[in-house]
Formats: structure tokens, C-alpha cells, sequence
């Protein structure tokens, strides 16, 4: 069977950008297309496409429809507003290292990106009787917007890794969903104090939902502490790896797929 043709990213233009936090950069989008979005879908995932320095909108719209493929990064759609047509995209600021947080910080009003997507939401459903979430900066866009969809009367916790004090953002969870903040300053390290606290609650009772995701190792103890000690049906479960200490995201998704595989 063949497979049918790629779809072009589509063009959407920069209309504002903020500093939220010292670590955490919101760029706003827009584009007549994200009017056609269906609303709700905060927390999906796309694949960002970012133009070279200083490259024209003409040019990278012809790169988009030629080639060659410019760089992608997996991205989270963490407000959309269809009736004006716009998006909130939040980077981490990493300085100038990565393409995304180096396009991140310097992009301005009129710059041009490219958007493909956008995937399913983590939770489409919120059913459970406890909620278990955590993420690093990486993540916390997915769940955060988890949070503030989720039911008002939801109960749970909420791990949320932060690199300073200040990275701390207002989020609109319901209030029986405890937010835990922990500092971890030093990103290039792995993380273990979520996994510490989750591996240290009582024994879960009723029926539990989860949105985790961060570091690749973090993930990788946050599913065997609670598929396979706790024993969480796979169902009820969203837990992914969006990064990994030491590999670009290409290689990263190198990784998933061969263990996924495996």
C-alpha cells in the first residue's frame, strides 16, 4: 500500500514574546489556519519547524514545499485561542545551544515558523479516582494543561521540577490536586526527587490516572515504580520520555524507537 504524501507544514508568524519565568520563554503564534483548530487541544504536541538565522519568510516557505528539511523540534500547544487564531508555545531557555531555545530568544514579531500536527491530548478522558502527575521543565506545558482541563472536584498531586524558586508559574488546577514545586538546579543531573516522593506515597486505592513526562531516566523509574510495582494498568497510563541527559532530540527518538522495538 502506498503511503500518502507528507503534509507541508503550515506557516504561522510570531505576535508576541515573553519572558514568564527566568528560565521559560512563551512565544505567541498566529495564523488564519489555527482558527480551524478544534478547541480544547491544549496539551497536544506538534513538530516546530524553525527557519536558519536571518532567513526570509519566502525562503523558508520554499524549504518547507522543497527541501531540504529544516530543523524540527517537538513542541506543546500550551494555550490556543481558535477565535483569534493564535498559540502559546513555551521554551525552556537553554541559551543558545539548541536550535529551538536559541530561535526561542531571538525571535521577533513578524518572524515565521512551521507547524505540523497537532497530535492527540494526553488525557482525553478524566475518569480516575486519584490523578498522579510530574514533569521537569521540559514538560511542564503537558501538564499543566492536563491540570487545568481536568475535572474541578479532581483529586491528586502534582510533581512539578523546576530549575529556581522563581520558575514556580501560576497553573489553574482544581484544589484538590496538591502542586509540589522542587527545585533542581542543575539540569545536566538526573532527577530523583519525584521519583523519591512518588515511591514514598501509600499504596494507591480506587483507580488512578497519570501524565509524566521529562528526562529519560526519571521515566524510565516512574514506570517501573508504577506499572510494574503498583500495577497502574498501561491504560491509565500516560508516562513519556521527552528528553535525555547527553543526546539531541534526534537522537533521543533514535532511542525510543529502538526501544520500543526491542
Amino acid at each position: 500500500m502506498n503511503k500518502p504524501p507528507k503534509r507541508t507544514p503550515r506557516l504561522m508568524t510570531v505576535v508576541r514574546k515573553s519572558q514568564i519565568t527566568p528560565n521559560m520563554i512563551r512565544v505567541t503564534c498566529a495564523a488564519d489556519w489555527i482558527k480551524t483548530l478544534e478547541p480544547g487541544i491544549e496539551g497536544a504536541h506538534f513538530k516546530l519547524f524553525l527557519p536558519r538565522v536571518d532567513q526570509s519568510a519566502d525562503d523558508f516557505a520554499r524549504q518547507l514545499d522543497d527541501g531540504p528539511r529544516p530543523d524540527v523540534r517537538t513542541y506543546t500547544i500550551r494555550y490556543l485561542r481558535v477565535e483569534s487564531g493564535e498559540i502559546d508555545i513555551d521554551f525552556v531557555d537553554h541559551g543558545d545551544a539548541g536550535p529551538a531555545s536559541a530561535w526561542a530568544r531571538r525571535c521577533k514579531s513578524g518572524d515565521v515558523a512551521g507547524f505540523a500536527g497537532p497530535g492527540p491530548i494526553k488525557l482525553s478522558e478524566f475518569y480516575a479516582d486519584t490523578y498522579v502527575l510530574a514533569a521537569d521543565m521540559s514538560a511542564l506545558a503537558v501538564v499543566a494543561a492536563t491540570l487545568e482541563a481536568m475535572p474541578r472536584d479532581a483529586k491528586g498531586t502534582a510533581f512539578l521540577e523546576i530549575t529556581t524558586p522563581e520558575d514556580r508559574q501560576e497553573i489553574d488546577a482544581p484544589a484538590g490536586v496538591d502542586l509540589q514545586w522542587i527545585v533542581h538546579p542543575d539540569p545536566h543531573q538526573p532527577a530523583t526527587q519525584s521519583v523519591q516522593k512518588i515511591a514514598a506515597m501509600p499504596e494507591f486505592s480506587g483507580s488512578v490516572q497519570t501524565c509524566i513526562a521529562g528526562e529519560s531516566s526519571m521515566i524510565k523509574q516512574l514506570r517501573e515504580e508504577i506499572v510494574n510495582k503498583r500495577g497502574v494498568p498501561k491504560t491509565d497510563v500516560y508516562i513519556s520520555g521527552y528528553w535525555k541527559i547527553g543526546l539531541i532530540e534526534d537522537e533521543h527518538q533514535q532511542v525510543k524507537r529502538a526501544e520500543a522495538a526491542g
